[in-house]
């Protein structure tokens, strides 16, 4: 078989982008050319579906039993660093290849060549009538320039009626041109910054890698020590050396002040790849990356599959978090997707971070990743202060949330003129509503989770399926009126005791269910503004904010995710508290931020009122090592599911008989899931734990085919490297 470029037989393997196990085999008709990686329109099960041409096929067909391409796309064909990329992805996480297929022809609309757009210039001829609005439109046009008819209304504020009038009497005359780029290309040397010394010498140690080359840097940096600026720079770097560049972020409400720091540093805005893009935006960065006009991109995890022909660099910021991993569909973690697609294109990865995963940190350690450190924060900023408060011997009062010291330190913070937070990492106003007459807590019915009280909406909801119903005025158990009470506070009901305590605050609340991207990107810019006194938040406030006037943080349940039985329970609440508590002091303020806890003495609480950042990587680290843990080994996780209990259990029993010997290796289960039920399905989870060296992924697959089948509602779902334990 031939890389492209280079024409194949007039049969080839054809991917779809549908869940499949690989190539199906298609006549090329006479007069097509195509190459491994065209995009191809070809019939399957009578409609047109999406596929790349895969290369040679594998099985000989007569030309009479096969169907012809329907359609080759006028698109450069994928790289064959993607292509790769979507094999390893598959075969790592046993998905289907045209499953992680369909991540990269995500955007259909982008196949089609752009349509032109109406532009006007002028003829030299004058109308014989002029009005004012004419001149404005005519004055524009002086130039000999070509304007687009949106455009030129918008400049000269005339309606689209004058513009056709111009036309009409032959002053102006219609073109078709091409449509503008989306983004225009980044200026490495737009607006470079002037580094510290430190941070001069970090990106020196990136520098080291070579360009062309393959190599991975963990940037390991304390918050506020600039970590962008470097990066930045890196990416510069990049884009001098002729090659494309894609910054992934976990959290997309973080995207805008990203992307204005990014345009300040290049001169224009980036390339964006989100959710919250229309289907035109998304078609027009697509081809842009397919076509190179696009050389800078700053998106969410799935960017990670945008068509990229000359990538040079893959940057992670806040790469430890828990976002990057997408647990359906493709169960993939975009980190080591990064790693994987990196090394097929010979590009260059920085993982940033203030708190860099064990997996990360372990792999610096061993010499794979090169380390580089920032310790100091950036513009001499301090760190802030962290200190405990015992709730054993400080505890609030009765009915309240927030300890005694920390809310004398709030009303000192707020009498400064300063902004103090208050983190609780918990939505809604209660996680549990209980009946006191007869004991009924309210559960949703098609999962085994409590309903969350949201007392600003009204409603109860759950979580994890979205299902809610309107908060009850009676026990649905016993009828009793007035009955209901809340246990256990959320956001909303340290709210409600913040106004009660600091009615003078201006006071906002922070959570990803409180409003649209659009609307808590315009919070942020009002708390970065000064317009909120009192700030109270869940982790959506802990990533990557810069807010100068921000003195205080206060962590409601510092223990909150520490007894979960969840082998990454220590590592996800030590990231978390560090980079909420990392909000304060920044700029020329001495911050200080205080820990609400049951457990003062714990290794995480420890590390964190110490500052000891290295004594928490090598207690986790060596805790992982003793239990055989990632990255001192592998997990994978089988969950079987059905509409009803006992043929999940009894399936996953007979999953369990039928697992084939291997040396090492030990499985665990089955069990109900910690939440055995999800969207009215029963859950009953297998753990498989291996040596490192251990080849996971293919002992499931080999288990998988040689042991009981599905059928009926049963299904099965395979985490590699789960990050959940759910």
């Amino acid at each position: 078989m031939q890389d492209h470029p280079g024409e194949l037989p007039d049969i080839v393997a054809v991917m779809v982008g549908v869940s499949v196990e690989g190539p199906y085999s298609y006549r090329v008709p006479p007069g097509m050319q195509v190459v491994r990686g065209s995009i191809v329109a070809v019939p399957l099960v009578g409609r047109l579906t999406l596929g790349v041409v895969w290369g040679e096929p594998r099985d000989n067909f007569a030309h009479n039993r096969l169907k012809d391409i329907a359609q080759a796309f006028e698109l450069s064909p994928l790289s064959e660093e993607l292509l790769k990329t979507v094999d390893w992805v598959s075969r790592y996480t046993l998905s289907p290849p045209g499953l992680v297929l369909r991540s990269v022809l995500r955007s259909s609309e982008a196949l089609e060549p752009e349509r032109p757009v109406t532009a006007f210039r002028r003829t030299g001829l004058e109308p014989e009538k002029l009005t004012a609005a004419r001149v404005r439109v005519l004055d524009l046009l002086l130039d000999g320039e070509t304007w687009a008819k949106a455009a030129l209304v918008g400049a000269s504020g005339v309606s689209a009626s004058v513009i056709d009038g111009l036309e009409k009497a032959g002053a102006i005359e219609r073109l078709e041109i091409p449509p503008p780029p989306i983004v225009l290309p980044p200026d490495p040397d737009a607006a470079a910054p002037t580094l510290s010394p430190e941070q001069a010498g970090a990106l020196d140690q990136i520098r080291e890698i070579d360009a062309g080359h393959f190599g991975v840097a963990l940037l390991d940096g304390v918050t506020g020590g600039g970590k962008t600026e470097v990066f930045f720079e890196a990416v510069a770097d990049t884009l001098r050396a002729g090659r494309q560049a894609l910054i992934l972020l976990p959290e997309i409400a973080l995207s805008s002040t990203f992307i204005a720091r990014f345009a300040r540093r290049f001169g224009t805005r980036p390339g964006e790849w989100h959710s919250d893009m229309t289907p035109v935006q998304r078609a027009r960065t697509w081809r842009g990356v397919s076509n190179g006009t696009v050389r800078a991109v700053v998106g969410a995890r799935s960017a990670l599959f945008l068509p990229f022909h000359e990538l040079g660099m893959i940057v992670l910021d806040e790469e430890h978090d828990g976002a990057f991993k997408q647990s359906d569909g493709v169960n993939y973690h975009a980190r080591d997707m990064a790693v994987v697609r990196a090394r097929f294109a010979e590009a260059r990865v920085i993982l940033s971070s203030a708190t860099p995963s064990v997996e990360s940190r372990n792999n610096a350690n061993q010499g794979r990743y090169k380390h580089v450190l920032l310790t100091s924060r950036f513009a001499e900023a301090a760190l802030p202060d962290i200190s405990p408060i015992d709730m054993r011997e400080e505890p609030p009062e009765k009915g309240q949330w927030i300890a005694p010291r920390l809310a004398r330190e709030i009303f000192a913070t707020l009498d400064r003129g300063e902004q103090a937070l208050l983190f609780l990492n918990r939505r809604g106003y209660a996680p549990l509503t209980l009946c006191k007459s007869c004991g009924h807590q309210y559960q949703c019915p098609d999962c085994s989770a409590w309903l969350v009280e949201h007392r600003f909406r009204g409603v109860l909801m759950c979580h994890h399926c979205g299902f809610e119903q309107r908060t009850p005025t009676t026990c649905s158990a016993c009828g009793a009126e007035d009955s209901l009470i809340p246990i256990g506070p959320g956001i909303e009901r340290v709210a409600e005791e913040a106004a009660a305590r600091f009615p003078g605050a201006r006071m906002v609340i922070l959570s990803s269910d409180m409003g649209s991207h659009t609307q808590l990107r315009e919070r942020f810019a009002e708390i970065e503004r000064g317009a909120y006194d009192l700030i109270i938040g869940t982790q959506l406030v802990a990533k990557g904010h810069h807010f100068e006037k921000l003195s205080l943080v206060g962590v409601l349940d510092a223990d909150l995710g520490l007894d979960r039985g969840d082998p990454r329970a220590a590592e996800r609440t030590f990231q978390i508290l560090t980079q909420v508590t990392g909000r304060a002091g920044r700029a020329s303020r001495a911050g200080k931020a205080f820990l609400q806890t049951y457990h003062p003495t714990h290794p995480v609480i420890q590390a964190m009122i110490k500052g000891d950042r290295e004594a928490f990587y090598a207690h986790e680290l060596a805790a992982r090592e003793a239990g055989g843990l990632p990255p001192f080994g592998r997990l994978a996780a089988l969950i079987v599911s059905a509409n009803e209990h006992d043929p999940a259990f009894e399936f996953a029993r007979r999953l369990l008989s039928a697992e084939p010997m291997a040396e090492g290796l030990k499985l665990f289960g089955p069990a109900d899931a910690p939440i055995s039920m999800i969207r009215g399905r029963h859950r009953v989870r297998l753990l498989a734990q291996s040596g490192k060296d251990f080849d996971l992924s293919g002992y499931v697959r080999f288990w998988l085919e040689q042991g009981p089948k599905t059928s009926g509602n049963l299904r099965v779902q395979v985490d590699i490297d789960p990050q959940s334990f759910l």
